[in-house]
């Protein structure tokens, strides 16, 4: 009895053992497994972004009815469901990155084994070709018996020479396939590496959004006449920064000079939010006759869901970046930033609700710098987007609303 309690305790400590040295790459998911899982975030992902759609719809639809104190707090219930869902996304994203990944992991280790044996045959092949391929081909002939062994023993090495070429040829396209895995790999590791940023920057977000209904609700006291009275009192300040953006902008637009600019062609500027549909045109829009006393819109606005990223139109340097709402909430840009380009062209990004870059900073075509908002005048999250030409760009310091980015503005959809 002892000897068997004592085998079986020898045994549950070899198993144990053995789970804990064993290679864990044994305990890891197949290649199959791995790409039923990232049909299956995939699939996730596709039904949240639907989701995300049908919320934007319903904001869109709440934003025609006009301003009242209870669809201004469904606006911002709206897209802090809209940030969960693009949260959970997120989540979903970094899941399906991080299959990927171990998916092309295992897809490298085996090229890796491929190549292996591939330059072990190479090798084989060199030395039975060395072997027989030490005697010029008239000494085979010489040495053998007769005409038939010789006309063999050459097919021979010309066998031999053939499928070395094949193995070789074989060899630098797995070499290539390698290469290629390994490009991906980074480049997934970076994209999952983004995601894990944008996901911990949609959280605050959030916190954010929350923060402003706690507050809206506070200074309202939750009554409707009270909100009205903001609301008038509101677009008196909104009316008055207009008017003043206007006037600055009109005398600086009179110094554009057309030989600093590039030549209107599409694709001159990357689109900063690509899908999102225009929902403000430039110039004297029938919302700018109506709601901006210069009458006038200098730029255009892309409507997207809260946290949609926002790219730089173009390589270039931070030369803006603010928050208005800390000196006229609602009154004007909100959080914005500005990048000069080096071919003549400076562009405003505007109502973000964050911000991702610094003054100084230098950014790339194509880098997200934000994230679009509904921070500063914006009855609905979207980014206006303005473009100056450079030489007339400026900061003025506005009446009533702190440091004011102005320029000479142009139509972004030419070089869009």
């Amino acid at each position: 009895m002892f000897m068997s309690v004592c085998f079986l305790g020898r045994l549950a400590t070899f198993i144990i053992l053995c789970f804990l040295f064993s290679d864990s790459r044994s305990w890891a998911l197949t290649p199959d497994d791995l790409r039923l899982s990232i049909d299956g975030k995939s699939k996730e992902l596709m039904e949240i972004n639907g989701k995300i759609q049908e919320i934007q719809k319903g904001l869109e639809e709440t934003q025609i009815q006009g301003q009242s104190l209870e669809r201004e707090v469904k606006k911002i219930d709206h897209s802090i469901n809209q940030l969960n869902l693009k949260i959970k996304g997120g989540e979903a994203a970094i899941d399906k990155l991080g299959f990927e990944v171990e998916l092309l992991e295992s897809t490298i280790d085996e090229t890796e084994g491929k190549i292996v044996k591939k330059r072990n045959a190479v090798s084989s092949l060199l030395r039975q070709i060395q072997s027989r391929d030490s005697d010029p081909l008239f000494i085979v002939f010489l040495r053998t018996r007769n005409l038939s062994a010789s006309l063999w023993e050459t097919q021979q090495l010309l066998g031999l020479n053939s499928k070395l070429g094949s193995e070789i040829k074989g060899l630098r396209d797995t070499q290539v396939e390698l290469n290629n895995d390994l490009v991906q790999l980074e480049d997934k590791k970076e994209e999952k590496e983004f995601e894990t940023s944008s996901l911990k920057s949609r959280r605050v977000i959030v916190e954010d959004q929350k923060e402003e209904r706690k507050g809206l609700l506070a200074s309202t006291k939750n009554q409707e006449k009270l909100y009205e009275k903001q609301i008038s009192d509101l677009e008196k300040k909104q009316e008055e920064i207009a008017e003043e953006i206007e006037k600055l902008e009109g005398e600086l637009r009179a110094g554009i000079d057309p030989s600093l600019l590039p030549g209107s062609r599409p694709g001159v500027l990357l689109r900063p939010v690509p899908g999102a549909k225009i929902s403000q045109p430039y110039g004297q829009t029938a919302f700018a006759l109506r709601s901006y006393r210069g009458k006038f819109h200098n730029g255009v606005d892309f409507a997207a869901p809260i946290g949609t990223d926002i790219f730089a139109a173009e390589d270039g340097e931070v030369v803006g970046a603010g928050d208005q709402d800390r000196f006229c909430f609602r009154g004007a840009y909100g959080k914005y930033a500005v990048i000069r380009h080096n071919n003549g062209l400076t562009t405003l990004y505007a109502h973000l609700s964050s911000q991702l870059v610094s003054l100084g900073q230098k950014v790339k075509r194509g880098q997200v710098i934000g994230y679009v908002g509904r921070t500063g005048y914006a009855t609905g999250s979207h980014l206006h987007f303005t473009v100056y030409s450079s030489s007339t760009y400026t900061v003025k310091s506005s009446r009533v609303c702190g440091s004011m980015p102005v320029g000479g503005h142009l139509d972004p959809l030419q070089y869009l």
